[in-house]
């Protein structure tokens, strides 16, 4: 057999066609045909702080922000430089002691709230979420997980057997077996479960974002730390999306004055370039859970804690604390917000605007589905229906050049979490795209045909 393998070099110039036909044929043919309805198939091949360029040319404002992971934009010069300082150094020698791993950890012992002192270090979030239910289950010798509705904290087995969306859920079933879902921000509901059942840990986001951007109820998080005291449940924060200064304080837990048990970390502790996910928890729950020699490498990671991986996070982290990013999105979410209230005002379209910080939330009324009947045959009610948010998010994308998306348990809500290195001048642009949007099309009948024009493009142009 003689292998044809593409150099890096060669990989560098493929054209737009090459690479879209590679990645149809070897990766993920179906998404690769929803991504070509609304014209999101682009090659992007290069990226700046905001700003993205693909290969004709175009340049783009991303207010996606890789789900969070963005907050100091793409390719922070002070975090790449972070990778040439230590590539010298051993990366993966697992029987040792990392100092990188070290330092990193001891960092974010100094920014997380309260008594969190020991860290372990993973590759992503849901890997994160992995490791905080196996220490929970271990420190407290019991095994049931509550979670709640709408939230997300994954797609492994264990971490979707905590996920809160039937959709990801049943085609894998049997999932992990014991844990049970309560609705979200209803403590009455959480109480109840914990005096009938004995639990582990109760896992739940400050602020749900692939919910929808969905905020508690004011007290929310005070009265769910009391619960879990008051009943022995280990609380689990996944702050994997809203850390690091997104929502206005670096953790948002911050804003509610409560202090977690184990909390999840990743995304933007990467700063945007390398690959890394932690759980933090107490010294107590660590000791009980992995405190003796003969429990200490019940959890382990290969790529966990690498050299090149914890410089980035220390690099990100201390990038983070000069640029004071908590204060950034705070006062940029606050100008953010406001106007898009505003704009919601003066729309029908627009059903709710929520968020905190520089995560943000825009829901759409669902546009009469027999609209897309009509002018597609049928073949566009059921993606009208689940993908309200895909079409003004493919709008802005290809009529304004701003990258958005929805959030993956409300299709109906596109997301905005740019930057937190975002200026007030890339703000106004996004505004003045989402006011032209809504003015031109003038109702939701327009805007639906406006939306099924571009995935009919899509449909016979790709």
């Amino acid at each position: 057999m003689s292998e044809k393998l593409i150099d890096l070099e060669s990989a560098l110039k493929l054209e737009k066609k090459e690479a879209i036909q590679y990645y149809r044929d070897h990766v993920n043919p179906a998404f690769a045909r929803l991504l070509g309805l609304l014209n999101f198939d682009k090659q992007y091949v290069r990226a700046s702080g905001t700003k993205v360029w693909d290969s004709e040319g175009n340049q783009y404002l991303d207010f996606l922000g890789g789900y969070g992971a963005l907050n100091l934009g793409h390719n922070p010069p002070a975090v790449l430089a972070a990778l040439a300082k230590v590539q010298e150094l051993p990366n993966l020698l697992q029987a040792s002691m990392g100092t990188m791993n070290a330092v990193a950890a001891y960092n974010l012992s100094q920014l997380t709230p309260g008594d969190l002192t020991h860290t372990f270090f993973c590759n992503s979030g849901a890997e994160a979420v992995e490791g905080a239910i196996k220490l929970a289950r271990i420190a407290s010798g019991k095994s049931k997980i509550i979670y709640c509705f709408a939230s997300f904290h994954g797609k492994t087995m264990g971490s979707l057997s905590v996920t809160g969306r039937t959709k990801y859920q049943e085609p894998f079933q049997p999932l992990i077996p014991g844990n049970n879902m309560v609705p979200f921000g209803e403590l009455d509901v959480l109480e109840k479960i914990f005096k009938d059942q004995d639990i582990a840990a109760f896992i739940v986001e400050p602020i749900q974002g692939e919910g929808g951007i969905l905020l508690p109820p004011e007290g929310y998080l005070q009265g769910v730390r009391e619960l879990c005291d008051q009943h022995q449940v280990y609380l689990i924060l996944d702050e994997i999306q809203t850390g690091f200064g997104r929502t206005g304080t670096m953790f948002a837990c911050e804003e509610s004055g409560v202090v977690p048990d184990i909390m999840c970390l990743a995304k933007a502790l990467g700063g945007g370039v390398m690959p890394i996910g932690a759980y933090i928890s107490n010294k107590e729950i660590w000791q009980k859970a992995y405190g003796s020699m003969d429990k200490a490498l019940l959890h382990t990671s290969t790529f966990g804690g690498n050299t090149l991986a914890t410089a980035v996070a220390i690099a990100a982290m201390n990038e983070m604390v000069a640029q004071d990013v908590s204060k950034m999105a705070r006062e940029k979410g606050d100008y953010f917000i406001g106007k898009l209230a505003k704009l919601a005002a003066e729309n029908e379209m627009i059903k709710q605007v929520r968020g905190k910080g520089l995560l943000i939330g825009i829901e759409f009324n669902q546009p009469d589905s027999n609209i897309f009947d009509k002018i597609s045959g049928g073949m566009l009610s059921k993606l009208s229906y689940q993908y309200t948010g895909s079409l003004v998010a493919g709008t802005l994308l290809n009529q304004h050049q701003i990258i958005s998306a929805y959030t993956l348990n409300n299709p109906n809500v596109i997301r905005l979490e740019p930057p937190l290195t975002v200026s007030y001048q890339e703000i106004d642009q996004m505004l003045n795209a989402l006011h032209i949007i809504f003015s031109e099309n003038k109702g939701l009948f327009n805007m639906a045909i406006s939306g099924a024009k571009s995935v009919l493009g899509g449909l016979f142009n790709k």
